[in-house]
């Protein structure tokens, strides 16, 4: 598996080229601007974007979906709950290549499987993506913090039981956020406040 990290538009949010090494098949993790830097990379590295996978709905995670979902072909997944927002954010749902997916789904792209945990709190939709021993956790886990909850459907309480639920899988995963640079499941249980706040007061 290689992962490659493109950060995009004005926010820097974290967008992921995730592509099986054996047979060029890729997933597209949160293209949120700058379609022609992520369909450039697709292109010069000979890959085919197989999926779109979306963390939630925010613009600066979707803007560029519906550019590189109608260039490539692959369709954009998203939680239900995420497509509740103001329609400047999701324009892209016009397209009939959206769909949705939810806890426990699993969608392979050749040989990487990814599954689907439900992680709102930033947003009633947001997910984390694992693939391996990666988690994708959008605006739920960021290193040394978490996403904000003062967006409409934002709620503390309910993203405090999101980074419970990541700081209770098993293993030192690595992960891999919607903003700023990427760690491990085990740093963060180590020196994540939000994170350690969450574990030591159990809702």
């Amino acid at each position: 598996m290689e992962i490659k990290t493109l950060p995009v538009g004005q926010i820097e949010a974290n967008c992921y080229i995730v592509t099986d090494e054996a047979t060029g098949h890729c997933a597209v993790i949160d293209p949120g601007d700058e379609s022609n830097a992520i369909l450039d990379y697709i292109e010069s590295n000979g890959l085919k974007a197989q999926y779109i996978f979306l963390t939630h709905g925010h613009f600066d995670h979707t803007t560029a979906a519906k550019e590189v979902s109608a260039a490539t072909g692959a369709p954009v997944y998203i939680h239900e709950k995420d497509t509740s927002q103001s329609p400047e954010s999701y324009r892209f749902l016009t397209d009939d290549a959206v769909r949705y997916y939810k806890e426990g789904d699993e969608i392979e792209v050749s040989a990487l499987l990814f599954t689907v945990l439900e992680t709102p709190g930033h947003s009633p939709g947001s997910v984390t993506l694992r693939c391996g021993s990666c988690l994708f956790t959008g605006d739920t886990l960021f290193r040394d913090s978490c996403g904000r909850t003062d967006l409409p459907g934002g709620n503390m309480q309910v993203l405090m039981g999101s980074l419970r639920r990541l700081a209770a899988l098993e293993g030192d995963l690595e992960v891999y956020p919607g903003h700023m640079d990427s760690s491990t499941l085990d740093r963060e249980r180590r020196f994540n406040y939000y994170m350690k706040y969450a574990v030591e007061t159990p809702g």
